[in-house]
């Protein structure tokens, strides 16, 4: 054991070797780009593809004109970029957001070697971000503190033999009441997070909600009425391999981690690896690229065990939300195209009531509408999926806080706003669906 004046020595030691265990982002720059022709776009569009060879990744996946674009840039490749951005044949403005991504990094990792682990209720602490480990625990807490409410469920597992687990939340009311008349059909609802692994926030508000229905339920009328209306399936953590991999390796991971044909390159992109027009627009069939679609439709072990637990669940589920982050956008189908389908208006009336309701909290701006139109073509996603292939009318992806200046590394201290605003506007969008599916 060691004596008691070693110990400060030690943790610090221990401290500066897990940190520098990570990926170092040090030096790394965070730039945005003003895009203001076609031109312009189409030029970025081309240098995208190769970029990764540069040690240059793009935060945004939206090039269109008059949209700004967030991109990391390694030290190494600063001065190279910025000619190429500032060459005649381009000119493309930009300003700097971050100067050293890594610090912050870092910063955010030095907090959490300093928190204790959460070992029971007590300790979880809703304002910070969690490991997978914990995010477990948590669960197994929920279903022991709340047990007429909570139970857990396990997906599958894994392609590095992780379970895939999430909690149930369900009251002993199994008949809804409509207008006086019971429903003998109770329906669900699925909210998942972390299918991007970087996403940190979208596993803490799914955890932040889930909470909130089952310390609310009995006290709340709203919340109360709502678990009796509905079955939740929450799988806080969809991409658990990935996201390991941020806490242990690369803070800025995006993909799974499944073997590739390529050596050295890893993982696909989990949300653009379903089988409905997959990899057309907006998807990549390079290995090495962030919005690597898979060798083939649900070539990941992850979406194909999601897509089966949910066509399980077919005849219930009529609400579903991929959380991510960030920009601060509501969504419905179509992401492979830009046009809408005909059951846009339907949907996308569900996601002004839930952006109204989230704006009133603390003021938060968020924009609605289809993902293909909002913020860019992405073929092979979750949503369209969901919608066009199980028949979940109410499909949703929600890119949470912020609009870019922490971008993935949003601070702890955003954690419980995002979650109550994201709560309140969830509960809007419940009851706007409860009168269109129980009539």
């Amino acid at each position: 054991m060691l004596p008691s004046y070693f110990i400060p020595l030690f943790l610090l030691v221990t401290i500066h070797l897990n940190v520098y265990a990570f990926k170092s982002y040090s030096q790394y720059q965070l730039w945005r780009l003003d895009v203001t022709n076609n031109e312009q776009v189409a030029k970025l569009l081309d240098f995208s593809r190769v970029a990764y060879q540069q040690n240059i990744n793009f935060w945004s996946e939206e090039f269109r004109v008059n949209n700004p674009i967030d991109v990391s840039i390694a030290p190494e490749s600063i001065e190279s970029f910025a000619s190429f951005l500032l060459s005649d044949d381009i000119k493309i403005k930009y300003h700097v957001i971050m100067k050293d991504i890594g610090s912050i990094i870092e910063r955010q990792n030095l907090i959490h070697k300093l928190i204790p682990s959460y070992e029971n209720f007590d300790d979880f602490a809703y304002d910070k971000y969690h490991p997978i480990e914990e995010i477990y625990a948590w669960i197994d807490t929920m279903v022991q503190t709340y047990p007429s409410l909570a139970t857990s469920f396990v997906v599958g597992t894994s392609y590095e033999k992780r379970q895939m687990k999430g909690l149930k939340i369900s009251s002993n009311k199994t008949a809804v009441t409509v207008a006086g008349i019971p429903v003998n059909t109770k329906k669900a609802v699925w909210w998942d997070g972390g299918i991007h692994a970087r996403e940190w926030i979208s596993p803490a508000t799914n955890i932040y909600i889930a909470h909130s229905l089952l310390s609310s339920y009995g006290t709340d009328p709203t919340i109360t009425h709502l678990v009796d209306q509905f079955d939740y399936y929450i799988l806080p953590v969809f991409n658990v391999d990935g996201y390991a991999y941020t806490w242990k390796t690369d803070r800025l991971w995006r993909k799974t981690r499944s073997k590739t044909s390529q050596p050295g390159c890893f993982g696909a992109d989990p949300n653009r690896n379903w089988n409905y027009h997959w990899c057309e627009g907006g998807a990549s069939p390079d290995p090495c690229d962030d919005t690597y679609c898979g060798s083939k439709p649900f070539s990941e072990v992850e979406t194909a065990q999601v897509s089966n637990f949910l066509r399980a669940h077919n005849d219930t589920v009529v609400h579903y939300i991929n959380f991510h982050s960030y920009s601060q956008l509501w969504m419905s189908p179509w992401g492979y195209t830009t046009k809408k389908p005909e059951q846009f208006k339907l949907q996308d009336d569900g996601s002004a009531k839930a952006v109204k309701a989230l704006g009133a909290v603390f003021g938060t701006n968020y924009v609605h509408g289809n993902i293909g139109s909002t913020i860019y073509i992405a073929s092979g996603n979750t949503v369209d999926w969901t919608f066009g292939a199980a028949n979940i009318t109410f499909s949703y992806a929600v890119e949470l806080r912020d609009t870019g200046e922490y971008g993935f590394l949003l601070p702890e201290d955003q954690i419980v706003p995002t979650g109550k605003e994201t709560l309140a506007g969830e509960l809007a969008l419940l009851q706007y669906i409860e009168g269109k599916v129980y009539v």
